[in-house]
């Protein structure tokens, strides 16, 4: 009988899952509670929030009748929409799928909706949804990303914007990619596909005219996508707002005031609507000189007699350290924390970089893990902190430590020719856990930085620019004697728990790819091959996987709505070999830095 109890007792563990790991990691915009739906009159009085928020709720539509609103919502995980009355009675979930579900339009019968998905190869692709049946339909199939659809009055075109000509170009001196993006037409069953813009630039967010022969729209440079992302744009340049006649192809620029304006809506005779995004008169503004709700509006929607908007915004938030979010794959929970995080040995503490002030003095700050408790342990005034990773037994931190412009000054930081990597040097430094100790153990003009330590604690990896060479070394800390082991744009490199690579990212033809390397310098292996940059990589503590972001994906969204720099950015999780490639997340957010927690506990 006992025999037989333990047999089963032994079974029943075989069968019972493992726990889920736990990773962490970085999303520059929003968490939850950072952006709200609300409703006002057209003129910006009787605002109120629409719905009490729960998460994360965003890019709402009015239906054609009235009587009710579309949206999207985070507030059962992923990205789904959701529809309420009008007077945010009602709530009714529509769509229940892990992929991205967002930006919703109807068709004018108010049957259906176009809305944007990445439900089929996780790219932004058309889909429409009947109201009455659930049941989905993808318009148009193809790698690319299509972006806010609008149904034609008559019912005959879907408008909507695409990168599919794109080929992600970089923008200028910078690793951000641009957005390339023009104006499309086609058929509700996926036919008849036409470009209205020419390409090489940028145009957005299409709606109909009442008539159905004509689009609005919105227009700026690629180069001005970069700045124009930014939640506030340090360098803004006009968009035009434009129309376009459908049958000729005629684009016609439309008196609209100065400014970052999109989102542009024709409303009753030839008042046009739209949202400005820089300046203190940021918010809604209309054609005829008036003014709607102000704030940090990112997408408005009037109701069908004009006199009333629904819109989302910033809200005032206070950021938390530590905040729970949604996985694609239940083998993994996910959580937001700081900037570059990495976890002690034993996975109950972990280090970020902190804020900066005028873009220095950016420290280490120590977190409790799955706690709101962070405490700072060391800053310098004129320097900042830049990839802070543990030694081995816990005792110490290493971390790269200098000016760090590409990353702590805006878009201000670039790279026009190799010499402007080096950024007036950087150094590798470490302190003991505690905040003592400090001590540079690299010098000269060159800018190292992102150091890891070698599993015994006695080498340290890291890589470098400037006039020493570009690449990765490795330094003995006993022997005080440094070795290349890769030459080139090689970035964010990490030694594998088990001693016996080294992974990087690397710029191939490109774009940046991850690779691993033996401590010796000998074989260079690429694990990934992707449309995309591949990096912020980090280890499982046995060294079997590697957690990752990624932009293989493309955009999602039209990057004005999105306020971050890279708004495509997704936790991957592969093998240590490059296998095994399971995608964590999947909405409009820039994402990164990810860390792998040893204990794997929630």
């Amino acid at each position: 009988m006992r025999l037989h109890l333990v047999v089963t007792l032994a079974a029943a563990l075989l069968l019972e899952p493992a726990p889920p790991q736990s990773i962490v990691m970085t999303r520059v915009f929003p968490q939850p509670g950072q952006i709200g739906l609300f409703v006002a009159d057209a003129d910006g009085s009787g605002e109120r929030p629409l719905i009490a928020p729960a998460d994360i709720d965003y890019d709402a539509a009015w239906s054609p009748d009235g009587e009710s609103i579309v949206f999207t919502s985070e507030r059962n995980g992923s990205a789904d929409l959701y529809r309420v009355n009008a007077d945010g009675t009602g709530l009714e979930r529509l769509t229940d799928d892990p992929a991205y579900d967002d930006q919703a339009a109807f068709a004018p019968d108010g049957k259906r909706l176009v809305f944007v998905s990445t439900r089929t190869d996780g790219t932004a692709g058309l889909f429409t949804l009947d109201l009455v049946t659930h049941a989905t339909k993808q318009v148009r199939s193809g790698a690319a990303g299509d972006f806010r659809p609008s149904w034609s009055p008559d019912g005959h075109w879907i408008a909507f914007s695409s990168d599919r000509m794109s080929d992600f170009p970089f923008s200028h001196g910078r690793w951000e990619r641009l957005q390339v993006a023009e104006i499309y037409i086609v058929h509700p069953d996926g036919s008849g596909l036409k470009r209205l813009t020419p390409h090489g630039d940028f145009c957005g967010s299409p709606k109909w005219t009442t008539d159905s022969k004509r689009l609005v729209a919105y227009c700026s440079t690629a180069e001005q996508t970069l700045d124009n992302r930014r939640s506030a744009p340090e360098h803004p340049q006009d968009t035009r707002i434009v129309a376009i006649d459908i049958e000729s192809g005629t684009i016609s620029p439309l008196p609209v005031g100065h400014g970052i304006n999109f989102n542009a809506s024709p409303l009753a005779g030839s008042l046009i609507g739209y949202i400005r995004k820089d300046g203190p008169e940021r918010g809604i503004q209309y054609s005829d000189g008036r003014r709607g709700p102000a704030g940090d509006i990112r997408s408005a929607s009037w109701s069908p007699d004009g006199k009333r908007v629904v819109f989302h915004k910033r809200v005032t938030f206070q950021r938390r350290p530590w905040v729970k979010t949604f996985s694609r794959d239940r083998q993994y929970e996910l959580a937001l924390v700081g900037g570059g995080p990495a976890f002690s040995p034993t996975g109950d503490r972990y280090a970020v970089v902190g804020a900066a002030t005028n873009a220095k003095g950016a420290g280490i700050r120590i977190g409790i893990a799955g706690t709101d408790s962070t405490r700072l342990i060391y800053r310098d005034s004129t320097r900042n902190i830049l990839g802070p990773q543990w030694s081995p037994n816990g005792n110490r931190i290493v971390f790269g430590i200098g000016v760090f412009d590409a990353f702590f000054n805006g878009f201000h930081g670039v790279f026009l020719k190799p010499g402007d990597r080096a950024e007036g040097g950087a150094q590798v430094a470490m302190i003991d856990a505690d905040g003592s100790g400090y001590r540079e153990v690299t010098s000269g003009p060159s800018n190292s930085a992102f150091p890891s330590m070698s599993p015994d604690g006695r080498r340290i990896v890291y890589r470098t620019f400037g006039p020493d060479g570009d690449g990765l070394r490795v330094l003995d800390l006993e022997m005080h004697k440094i070795t290349a082991i890769a030459g080139g744009y090689a970035n964010f490199p990490l030694w594998s728990p088990r001693g016996d690579l080294i992974m990087f990212s690397r710029q191939e033809g490109g774009y940046y790819e991850i690779c691993t390397i033996k401590p010796d310098g000998s074989g260079f292996k690429q694990l990934t091959h992707s449309r995309g940059n591949d990096a912020h990589m980090a280890w499982s503590p046995d060294g079997e996987y590697i957690v990752f972001a990624s932009s293989r994906r493309g955009f999602k969204d039209e990057v004005i709505y999105t306020d971050a720099p890279q708004p495509y950015g997704e936790i991957f999780v592969m093998r240590f070999d490059g296998t095994d490639v399971r995608q964590l997340t999947d909405n409009q957010w820039e994402e990164g830095t990810p860390a792998w927690r040893p204990t794997g506990k929630p």
